[in-house]
């Protein structure tokens, strides 16, 4: 079955703007008649293109966009931007032609002027990015501000939001068309805070280029994604331009890892910093008061005996240290502390699909979907459900083909340290062998800990029963990777499929509600 993937979300009604006023914003040259042409929106793909679009013919990886003109004048494109290479390839053209050398440095700021998305005229604006607890802080920002009455827009790996509307996300930051079409969409509904998660592949590609967020955040550093990043510096330095001035008006910073330090030194703007670490020295202290399974309650400390007390509906002392970031965010947006701290006395109000997420009845062992997939994100989740399991500890995954392989030994290390029983499986093999990835991971974890018991089990549905099979009432399984995703990439095919649904289906196959 093919995957399904979800339509770009544009607003409903787009105030024209005329070609004209458009190219002498941006100082564009016209070839052709240009006058009475008005534009109502903005693409860079034909798979994409609606009419009274102007299509941005690019230079990409195998082929330039210039190429696909004559399919977006059949979709309705009413103008065309493009380079000097581009009108090389379109010669003589129907519609007119602007100028623009490099379209792709300047694709963000074009689409937010077709999109009406101007300074004074924008939703407060909330960026953070970092290894992991991108998701889960934003997530958990949103959450605060629904509860402080703002209503509110999320964009992340799991979803879209619009004012209560719940969307599948595409991308974790879409392409800076869609962004700034899915901003104006928020706008036209009322949106006034907008959660926005931010990659390291979104600053590098120019996804968030036309936006300037109110306040930023930046959670941790870790192993990931060295398939896209030479080495660490440079995947360090792939996030570092969200702290410029070009992009946001503030920023926190939290030290719970080394790298946090390289985010205050290099920052343009002004910082504050927060921490759940003993002994480091921050403007901001994240201590926990209690972990259980359904939540973990913590106190927020800070300048001026600043003291928050909450919770967070989520299993792990990492969990608390993401919901004290988009706190301290939301302090250096202008919010009153005090109203925070009455917003959320009694909790945060939050749902984060696929993070730590307990799919259990109300008897047999614990199990937990967990989209974590890097040795960090391992070893965080499985130190918080150790704490709350009274039996053994069982770990579920596998790790992605044609992804980052570096990262799979340390993966298959953290997971044999952590775990008491070990189930090794498939996730997106992609265009891999499973068989090849999953005996690296296997030989490693065996490295690690020799005496431990490991179970080689594939497919995924089957590795699940397994370890349900296994366990008893007091034990816990964490099942690392998949999260919230409804898919598995096989061989370039998104087959359906549902992590939570098939551990809920595991534990009543063995009699557990």
């Amino acid at each position: 079955m093919k995957e399904s993937i979800p339509p770009i979300l544009r607003p409903e009604s787009v105030a024209p703007v005329q070609l004209q006023a458009f190219a002498t914003h941006f100082g564009l040259p016209i070839t052709g008649n240009g006058e009475r042409v008005s534009v109502t929106g903005i693409s860079m793909n034909t798979g994409d293109l609606r009419p009274g679009d102007l299509f941005v013919a690019m230079p990409g990886k195998k082929t330039h966009g210039a190429n696909f003109a004559g399919k977006a004048i059949e979709l309705g494109a009413v103008a065309i931007v493009t380079d000097k290479a581009g009108m090389d390839i379109l010669g003589e053209s129907q519609l007119p032609i602007l100028l623009l050398e490099n379209p792709r440095a300047n694709l963000g700021d074009l689409a937010a002027f077709v999109y009406g998305n101007v300074p004074g005229n924008m939703p407060k604006l909330f960026a953070t990015t970092g290894t992991n607890g991108k998701t889960s802080t934003s997530y958990l920002l949103e959450g605060i501000l629904r509860q402080l009455g703002e209503t509110t827009g999320l964009t992340s790996t799991a979803e879209r939001h619009i004012a209560g509307e719940i969307i599948v996300s595409r991308l974790t930051t879409p392409e800076s068309p869609e962004m700034q079409a899915l901003i104006a969409r928020m706008r036209e509904k009322g949106v006034t805070s907008v959660a926005v998660e931010v990659s390291a592949q979104a600053l590098s590609q120019l996804r968030v280029d036309g936006m300037h967020f109110d306040v930023v955040g930046f959670t941790n550093l870790s192993h990931d994604h060295l398939d896209d990043y030479a080495d660490m510096q440079a995947y360090l330095e792939a996030k570092l331009p969200l702290f410029t001035k070009k992009r946001a008006e503030r920023g926190v910073v939290c030290l719970d890892t080394v790298y946090g330090k390289d985010f205050v030194k290099h920052s343009e703007i002004p910082v504050v910093t927060i921490t759940s670490r003993i002994g480091v020295d921050a403007d901001w202290h994240v201590g926990i008061t209690a972990e259980t399974p359904a939540y973990t309650s913590f106190v927020l400390a800070g300048p001026n005996g600043v003291n928050i007390r909450s919770r967070v509906p989520l299993l792990g002392a990492h969990m608390a240290a993401n919901a004290g970031l988009a706190i301290v965010m939301l302090i250096e947006a202008g919010f009153e502390a005090e109203k925070i701290q009455a917003a959320i006395l009694n909790g945060i109000d939050a749902y984060l699909p696929g993070r730590t997420e307990r799919v259990t009845g109300e008897t047999g062992p614990d199990v937990y979907v967990d989209f974590g997939h890097s040795p960090d994100a391992f070893l965080n989740t499985l130190a918080a459900v150790r704490k709350v399991t009274e039996g053994r500890v069982f770990m579920v995954f596998g790790a992605d083909g044609d992804r980052d392989a570096t990262k799979r030994p340390d993966m298959a290390r953290v997971a044999a340290e952590g775990c008491d029983v070990l189930v090794v499986t498939d996730h997106h093999p992609r265009f891999e062998d499973p068989a090849s990835i999953r005996k690296t991971l296997v030989e490693a974890a065996t490295a690690a800990r020799p005496n431990l018991e490991i179970y080689e089990v594939s497919p995924p549905e089957a590795a699940i029963r397994k370890a349900v099979s296994l366990a008893q009432p007091g034990d816990a399984i964490l099942w690392a990777g998949p999260g919230h995703q409804d898919y598995r990439d096989i061989r370039g095919v998104r087959t359906p499929y549902s992590a939570r649904a098939e551990a809920r289906a595991a534990l009543k196959e063995n009699g557990w509600a």
